[in-house]
């Protein structure tokens, strides 16, 4: 089913698999696998719970031009207020005053990116693009899509566009000129991997000796852990424990656009092969851990985990899985691992930085959106102190 009209510049699908192979090769985005549509199609097939749809520019010749994911997700008001608290109280009484928010409903908010990872995976523009202008043409075809399609005109309220790096600004801050507003998000820690680590050892001598210690005492209580890699052959067994796991570590996440359905690991592996990995982590019979992500354009991107936090302490699961990451970036020789957004100070405690995040966000109704720009001052990247494992500035 069609979501929207074509016009002469902009095509729009329901689906990844509606876009032709032509289309891709056109585009050339598939080097990077958030843009490949294997990657897209499994995030699509398995989780039914959000609405998925895609559009592409194209030229005056129909040569397609850019690329952008959209998710449609619903957010409940109840999951803002355990965010914001007393704070979006008061915008609320506040706002019912000015009748903005007249019944406190589900938020349907239209997602530019990916809503279950950090970074910039939601526009692709072909290279020879004027980039400001391709992503404010883009921004109005998402505008397109919605007024000309009944429901989406009824249900949708806001619109996303997300998780931008600092040197991206100099394009994204143009949608200020279409009424979007920015404000910064929880940063994506990042660990670039020198080249003079040739081995997990010479990671850890890399190492103040507080970190290099800490680290050791890490693995030593892990050291009864037994990790296996997760394969298409024994996957569905694991994957209640997994999913168990999992929700764990998600319900202490102060805010989440979407619930990952873990099923789609399967296609994942799939049709990814060894680009994306999982591997479980074992005390005795059980499943006390797991770990995944995914490798593309040089660079390892960690992505959900799951732990069993009643043993985490005494048998350092996490702190296991994290260093887990940095050895197989080495062992590859991957230039950078992107951590995400949570837990920046464990984090940043095994070197990983933080990359600041902008998001851009609008209001469909003008009004609304006006009073909206005052509440983004209260959304901003949790305070954490910054550590500093290293002896010598990483080269």
């Amino acid at each position: 089913m069609k979501i929207c009209k074509n016009t002469s510049t902009e095509l729009f699908f329901s689906s990844v698999a509606d876009i032709s192979s032509t289309t891709w090769n056109e585009l050339g985005c598939t080097d990077n696998l958030y843009f490949h549509p294997n990657y897209l199609l499994a995030l699509e097939k398995n989780n039914p719970q959000i609405a998925f749809s895609y559009i592409v520019l194209t030229d005056a010749q129909q040569q397609p031009t850019a690329f952008a994911s959209i998710q449609i997700v619903e957010l409940p008001t109840d999951a803002l207020e355990n965010t914001l608290g007393n704070v979006l109280y008061e915008v609320k009484c506040l706002g019912r005053k000015l009748g903005v928010f007249p019944k406190l409903k589900p938020i349907q908010i239209l997602v530019c990116g990916n809503v279950f990872v950090s970074g910039e995976h939601g526009v692709f523009i072909k290279q020879g693009q004027d980039k400001q202008k391709t992503l404010k043409n883009l921004t109005k075809a998402i505008t397109q899509m919605v007024s000309s399609n009944k429901n989406l005109a009824k249900s949708i309220s806001v619109f996303l566009l997300k998780d931008f790096i600092k040197e991206s600004l100099t394009i994204t801050n143009g949608l200020h000129d279409l009424n979007y507003y920015s404000f910064n998000v929880e940063p994506n820690m990042v660990l670039q991997i020198s080249k003079n680590w040739q081995t997990f050892d010479d990671y850890l001598n890399a190492m103040k000796t507080k970190y290099r210690v800490k680290a050791k005492r890490a693995l030593v209580l892990s050291s009864s852990l037994v990790v296996k890699n997760t394969s298409l052959q024994n996957i569905q067994s694991h994957l209640p424990e997994m999913t168990r796991l999992y929700k764990k570590v998600s319900a202490k996440a102060d805010f989440n656009l979407g619930d990952f359905n873990l099923e789609t690991y399967t296609a994942l592996k799939e049709k990814l092969g060894d680009s994306y990995f999982l591997r479980t982590y074992w005390l005795g019979e059980k499943i006390v851990g797991f770990m995944s992500g995914m490798i593309t354009m040089n660079a390892l991107d960690a992505h959900f985990v799951g732990i069993d936090y009643t043993l985490n302490k005494e048998q350092a699961i996490y702190q296991r899985i994290l260093y887990d990451y940095v050895a197989m970036a080495i062992e590859k020789k991957i230039s950078t691992i992107n951590f995400g957004r949570t837990a920046s100070e464990i984090k940043s405690s095994i070197g990983a930085v933080p990359q600041d995040l902008t998001c851009y966000i609008r209001h469909k109704k003008s009004m609304t959106n006006r009073f909206l720009k005052p509440f983004l001052k209260y959304i901003a990247p949790t305070p954490f102190q910054q550590k500093k494992p290293f002896k010598i500035k990483n080269k």
